[in-house]
C-alpha cells in the first residue's frame, strides 16, 4: 500500500525555526532534505497546501529524491480571501519539472481549514503553529464525527469530501518530527487522539520517521 502522507507545519521559516526554536539554517536544511529523502524511499505519496514554508519546502526535497506524487490542496471556489498568493508556489519546479502533479479543490479557506489533514491516512506534524495546530485538531474533530463518536451527529467520509482518507485504510495516524518542536502536544490533544483511537509517534529524527513509515505501510 502506497501511503498518502499529508504535511503541516510553520509558513514562516525565519521566525519559527530560526528565531523561536533557534534552529541552526544549516541543521534546518540537513533535516528538511532527509524528511525529503525518507518519504521519497518508502514511496510515499505526499499532500501539502501550495504555500511558503515548511512543507513545501520538503516537497521539493521530496521530489528531487523521486518521490511519487505531489498533491496540493486549495480552495479554488473561495470568494473571501482569493487563492491569487499562492499562485507562485502552486507554479513551483523542481528541476524544470512541476513541482505538483495533482490537485484537489477543498471549496474555500474555511473547509481548506477543517479538512485538509483528513485526506491523508497520516498527517506528519514539522512544526506547532496557529495553522498546523487548527489543521491538525479540526482532522482529528472531524475523524471523530464520521467514525461515530458524536452519535448525534451523521456525517460520511464521501460527503465531506469524496478524497477523504482518514482511517479509512489504516489506523488514522499522526507523526511529530520531534527536531521542530519545543515540545509534546498538549496533554488533552494527546488524550483525544487516544480516545478516538488514533495512533502518535514522536519521532526523534529521519532514520526513526522512516521505521514508522515502513510500520504503518505493513498494518
Amino acid at each position: 500500500m502506497r501511503l498518502k502522507i499529508c504535511l503541516i507545519g510553520a509558513g514562516d521559516i525565519e521566525y519559527h525555526y530560526f528565531n523561536l526554536l533557534k534552529i541552526k539554517k544549516e541543521d534546518f536544511e540537513k533535516e528538511i532534505e532527509e524528511i525529503g529523502k525518507v518519504l521519497a524511499k518508502t514511496e510515499c505519496e505526499i499532500l501539502l497546501l501550495p504555500d511558503r514554508g515548511v512543507s513545501l519546502e520538503v516537497a521539493k526535497k521530496y521530489k528531487e529524491y523521486g518521490g511519487r506524487k505531489v498533491i496540493g490542496t486549495i480552495p479554488y471556489s473561495d470568494k473571501e480571501f482569493g487563492i491569487e498568493h499562492l499562485k507562485t508556489y502552486i507554479e513551483t519546479k523542481v528541476r524544470g519539472n512541476a513541482l505538483f502533479d495533482e490537485f484537489i479543490d477543498t471549496n474555500n479557506w474555511y473547509k481548506q481549514d477543517l479538512i485538509h489533514c483528513i485526506l491523508g491516512d497520516v498527517i506528519l506534524m514539522l512544526g506547532i503553529s496557529l495553522g498546523s495546530m487548527g489543521e491538525l485538531v479540526y482532522g482529528y474533530y472531524l475523524y471523530k464525527l464520521f467514525e461515530g463518536k458524536k452519535p448525534e451527529v451523521k456525517a460520511k467520509r464521501d460527503i465531506i469530501h469524496p478524497e477523504t482518507l482518514a482511517g479509512k485504510r489504516i489506523s488514522y495516524s499522526t507523526i511529530i518530527y520531534k527536531p521542530f518542536i519545543k515540545d509534546k502536544l498538549p496533554y488533552e490533544i494527546e488524550k483525544y487522539i487516544e480516545k478516538f483511537k488514533g495512533r502518535l509517534y514522536y519521532v526523534n529524527d529521519s532514520k526513526e520517521l522512516m521505521y514508522v513509515l515502513k510500520k504503518l505501510k505493513n498494518l
